[in-house]
């Protein structure tokens, strides 16, 4: 109680403190966080500050070990492979952000549609089983193998492998979040906000951008981190088998790929990506333990 008799009223925290907070607990994530945002920040930069082309060709230089003028070494034409992993990186990055955007948009829509219409759940539902019980890979395999000729020739051999690979990726990642989504939709629709909110008459695209969506956000951004490791690694597998990006085009998987069949004369070539897929994987899923931890309301604030 003050002096004019007014009782003291404390600040409510925000929830977003209360997460970050529970999130800086968890020592793999913050390190994985770390890790991802200084390997955005190179792949970024990099390019401006080490200024050799990753596609130029020095015939003499070729095959050699790591040096000040090419810390990483070169590949069998003489190019730097620091120069490659850089440009790679950035092709492998945005894939799997891109292709993790449209994971993310299918199976949030089709979570939510199927956990708010009752009428829509059977038929969404038997649809992302089907999906399930697709096999990936082939099914991948099968998709390259009939649309690349036609993108490459309508959009160019780089722009049009890209979105045959995005597109591939994201429409054939999105169930796991579709069924995470839809029992979070099926739970939110018997709490009190939403049945109070429909017997006042809120229409239904209103109940669901302003009262569901903002509530099933915690598992969203929980997939929406793994999805971008997932997307980096089946880009990796599609490259390293050989029917991803062509070859003046580096991408992680497929210097990966390239360096196979020189490991005996230089094993490092195999290092240096291996490694960065790994150790980028890897970080986005302690973020993503991390964040899943932090959003959990049974665990946060303890």
């Amino acid at each position: 109680m003050t002096d004019l008799g007014l009782t003291d009223v404390t600040p409510q925290r925000s929830q977003w403190l209360d997460v970050w907070d529970q999130f800086k607990t968890h020592k793999g994530a913050v390190v994985g966080m770390a890790f991802f945002v200084s390997v955005c920040l190179i792949v970024a930069i990099g390019p401006w500050l080490w200024t050799l082309e990753p596609n130029y060709i020095d015939i003499r230089a070729k095959n050699q070990g790591p040096s000040l003028a090419h810390p990483m070494g070169t590949d069998q034409l003489g190019r730097d492979t620091f120069a490659q992993v850089l440009a790679g990186g950035q092709v492998s990055l945005l894939v799997g952000v891109v292709a993790m955007s449209l994971s993310l948009f299918l199976g949030t829509f089709i979570g939510v549609l199927a956990g708010y219409f009752r009428r829509l759940d059977g038929p969404l539902m038997r649809f992302t089983d089907l999906f399930l019980a697709l096999p990936l890979l082939p099914l991948l395999l099968v998709m390259i193998m009939l649309f690349r000729d036609t993108l490459r020739a309508a959009f160019g051999p780089e722009t049009g492998i890209f979105l045959l690979i995005v597109v591939a990726i994201g429409i054939t990642s999105w169930m796991n979040t579709a069924r995470i989504v839809r029992g979070d939709v099926l739970a939110l629709k018997e709490q009190e906000f939403v049945l109070a909110a429909r017997s006042i008459g809120t229409p239904p695209h209103r109940m669901i951008t302003r009262h569901i969506l903002p509530n099933v956000m915690s598992p969203i951004m929980v997939s929406a981190t793994l999805g971008i490791a997932n997307a980096i690694i089946t880009e990796s597998a599609l490259s390293f088998l050989g029917l991803g990006f062509p070859s003046d085009f580096p991408t992680w998987g497929r210097l990966l790929f390239d360096s196979t069949y020189f490991m005996t004369l230089a094993p490092a070539r195999v290092i240096w990506p291996g490694l960065a897929i790994s150790l980028t994987v890897l970080s986005v899923n302690y973020m993503g333990d991390g964040l899943r931890d932090a959003l959990d309301p049974r665990i946060r604030g303890r």
